[in-house]
């Protein structure tokens, strides 16, 4: 089968970049979102996100007619989900549990235009067995086709999931040249989308089933987060020894078989913060270390808001005459890494909201890839030369433009190591 028109549901800084690349390999890209604004740039050529490369690629597409956005699904060959999967809406719960309202959404919006032949993938990240209620949700609703099932030939579509495993800031390089992992429903399923990866992946296309697919992205994700929160970790007992835990970790790596990751203000982003729960909300008793690793990295903002509540204290104390309304303080940096203006699960961007309602008009944030401050609420968004002026300094994103900065006049908590 060719694949000549290609759907993809989700353009967000996954979907898109998908979408585009598609298109830049010659298919016909149906994009579809929910979200009207992002529907109407991508079809003026730009857009939504801040990605490097993409704005081109995107623009590319659309001028050449091969990429366009909608917010109705449309008949395609394949069907990319690439919707986010949330938390439940719970706070009760002692761990959180995904809730796949966005998956199931598409999956009722993806079905009436389905046809024999059609593959549909899942590229979500999703908890284990997540594609095997698409393929529940879909017969449900086209009860007239046929769909795949274990041990079974037979089928009119082909469902599989294949994770995304692109590093924010190198999407379009990363979705060329990293490996795929393909899980598909049945073999013949994972076949289909290998055919279609291999339009324009040049990693190899590594196949498996399905569930094993799923666990192989939040087993990445979850290996991340308990190396960071071995580092975040030792970055507290070296605040209370007195140690620069930026020189021990670089002392420690010299040894030929450790390799400790950089700490910060905590674990953002919608792969790392969140990924790990899904394996420990399905295994909670054996997931042990796992959930301790999160623990560890979801109170590190905490830790960061004492270390600037102690600052405060020590400029009063030196500057007798001022008061908490005298005071400055400038936070730097609100997406969830460096060189990016993703905003999802940010510890840094939570530092400033709960800094900003302790302390007022006290605060201040400057967020480099962030151009409007309709983007942020619960901050106060001001230029870079207003920081400057601050008294209490607090880093928490090492965007390039703070690294190439002089260390600013005043006291600093820097979660980067990067004004030492």
């Amino acid at each position: 089968m060719a694949f000549e028109t290609i759907s993809v549901i989700g353009l967000g800084y996954i979907g898109l970049p998908t979408a585009a690349m598609f298109a830049a390999h010659g298919k016909k890209v149906v994009g579809v979102d929910v979200n009207q604004h992002a529907v109407d740039t991508i079809n003026r050529g730009e857009i939504h996100i801040v990605e490097p490369d993409l704005d081109a690629l995107v623009a590319q597409g659309v001028a050449k007619g091969r990429l366009k956005a909608v917010t109705t699904p449309e008949p395609a060959d394949a069907f990319l989900i690439a919707v986010p999967t949330p938390f439940e809406e719970d706070e009760s719960a002692t761990v959180p549990k995904p809730d796949l309202k966005f998956i199931r959404a598409a999956c009722t919006a993806l079905a009436p235009v389905l046809k024999k032949g059609d593959l549909v993938i899942l590229e979500s990240t999703s908890p284990v067995g997540a594609t095997e209620k698409v393929v529940e949700w879909l017969s449900e609703a086209r009860s007239d086709l046929t769909f795949p099932s274990e041990g079974s030939a037979k089928m009119d579509v082909y469902v599989a999931h294949c994770p995304e495993r692109v590093l924010p800031g190198h999407v379009v390089r990363e979705l060329i040249e990293n490996d795929r992992v393909i899980g598909g429903i049945t073999p013949e399923c994972s076949a289909k989308a290998v055919e279609l990866y291999q339009s324009f992946v040049k990693g190899e296309c590594v196949v498996t089933n399905a569930r094993t697919a799923e666990m192989a992205k939040l087993t990445e994700n979850a290996s991340r987060d308990v190396s960071i929160a071995f580092a975040n970790e030792l970055s507290i007992i070296c605040d209370e020894t007195d140690i620069d835990v930026w020189e021990l970790i670089a002392l420690a790596n010299r040894h030929p078989r450790v390799n400790i990751l950089q700490p910060g203000p905590g674990v953002g982003g919608h792969c790392i913060a969140v990924d790990p729960w899904f394996i420990v909300s399905r295994s909670p008793a054996s997931a042990r270390l796992i959930k301790t690793a999160r623990e560890v990295n979801d109170s590190k903002p905490a830790w960061v808001i004492e270390k600037v509540k102690l600052a405060v204290v020590d400029f009063l104390g030196e500057n007798s005459t001022k008061s908490i309304s005298d005071i400055k303080i400038a936070c730097y940096g609100l997406a969830f890494k460096p060189d990016i203006d993703d905003l999802r699960e940010s510890p840094a961007l939570n530092i400033a909201r709960e800094l900003t309602a302790l302390y007022k008009s006290s605060v201040i944030s400057v967020e480099p890839n962030v151009e409007t401050q309709s983007v942020v609420s619960g901050v106060n968004l001001v230029a870079f030369n207003e920081a400057e002026l601050a008294n209490i300094h607090v880093l928490l994103v090492d965007h390039k433009e703070f690294k190439s900065m002089s260390k600013p006049n005043g006291l600093i908590v820097d979660t980067k190591g990067i004004w030492k």
